[in-house]
Formats: C-alpha cells, structure tokens, sequence
C-alpha cells in the first residue's frame, strides 16, 4: 500500500478498496502487525500436503544408525545387550 501525502481523498478511498479486495493490509500497519498478517496468510498447517503426508524416513535412519554403530559411533544398548546374550543361550545357560 502506498500512501502518498499528496493524494487527494477519492485517490486515498480507491486505494484503500483496493487494498481490501485483493487481501492486502488496507490501513498503513506497523511491523507487528504485520508479522500477524503474514502468519494468517499462510496457508493452514492441516491443509499443506508437505505436513499432512509426511512419514519420517525410518529404513534410511536405521541404515545410518547401524553404519555408525559398526563404526563406533553410536551405542545401541538394547542391541548390545542382545548380542551378549546370544553366546549364553548357545551355551544353554539361559532358556
């Protein structure tokens, strides 16, 4: 919106109607209220396809989780535990 201080009052009255019938702010604002403005005109976080389908990427987080465990990386305590269990229930130590 550009209000300029020479304009006459039709001028000021049409630019203001304009204002309101393309969605824009139709009084000058300040930065506060703008950051409001701008945060309604963004489309509803129920309607943005990027939020409503998103699935995290489970097999490329545990890909990367098991190369940085084999690299020592990462602690995996109930993988550890697991593994240290195996040789027992070989030997019959554990039913």
């Amino acid at each position: 919106m550009n209000f300029l201080p020479g304009m006459s009052n039709y001028a000021f009255r049409m630019t203001r109607l304009s204002a309101r019938i393309f969605g824009e702010v139709s009084r000058p604002t300040n930065s506060k209220s703008m950051k409001v403005v701008r945060i309604l005109q963004k489309r509803p976080a129920d309607l943005d396809p990027y939020i409503v389908n998103y699935y995290p990427p489970h097999e490329e987080y545990s890909k990367l989780i098991r190369i940085l465990r084999d690299h020592g990386l990462f602690r995996d305590e109930h993988l550890d535990f697991k593994e240290e269990m195996v040789p027992k229930i070989n030997r019959s130590k554990i039913i």
